[in-house]
């Protein structure tokens, strides 16, 4: 049973970012967490990552049907 609560590092592992990454989502609100504990460790909620995984996927998912290549149209570097 995958756990419950993820610790940022946790988080940054599984999307393959990194903890400072993971930490801008949190701090931008993109990504809800909260601090738990004495010491204030930040925790996400495995329900609030999935939730925001979908909703990246739906935006990128709009963003390509709205900026679709054209026939033979390479993507750019910074696309890649």
């Amino acid at each position: 049973m995958p756990a419950r609560m993820l610790t940022l590092d946790a988080v940054a592992e599984e999307l393959a970012i990194s903890r400072a990454q993971v930490y801008a989502l949190v701090r931008r609100g993109d990504l809800p967490a909260g601090k738990i504990g004495g010491r204030g460790q930040w925790r996400v909620e495995r329900t609030h990552l999935e939730a925001y995984l979908e909703r990246t996927w739906a935006e990128t998912a709009e963003w390509v049907r709205a900026h679709p290549l054209a026939e033979g149209e390479e993507p750019s570097a910074t696309e890649l």
